[in-house]
């Protein structure tokens, strides 16, 4: 009877860490402007989300960042995925970083060029 109610009690453990872990990768993504990304990248460290920008580079040290009319900028990673967009105004959904000693970073769930952007 034992070992069955240990089993019943692993299950549990089993599905909560499931259900908290698919929790976090289902989680919608939050609609975040460059300019409030800059402004305020503390509130959305951690957070899934898209925007909006146009793909830049620098070669030494290579980084890619998109970036918009004010120049508001967000690194992106990784950079084999966004280099293919350069020069182009696309919309990015990723999960969103930030530190004062590394700044604004996005890694990258979905790129899509965004026709619209200069609309």
């Amino acid at each position: 009877m034992r070992s069955r109610q240990k089993y019943i009690g692993f299950a549990a453990i089993a599905l909560l860490i499931a259900a908290l872990v698919s929790g976090c990768r289902g989680q919608e993504p939050v609609e975040a402007p460059l300019t409030i990304l800059v402004n305020n990248p503390a509130a959305f460290d951690d957070k899934h989300i898209v925007t909006q920008g146009v793909v830049r580079h620098f070669d030494d040290p290579l980084h890619y960042w998109i970036e918009d009319e004010a120049l508001n900028r967000v690194e992106i990673f990784p950079h084999q995925k966004i280099a293919p967009y350069l020069g182009e105004a696309v919309e990015v959904e990723g999960q969103f970083h930030f530190s004062p000693k590394e700044g604004r970073r996005l890694i990258l769930t979905r790129v899509d060029v965004d026709d619209c952007l200069t609309c």
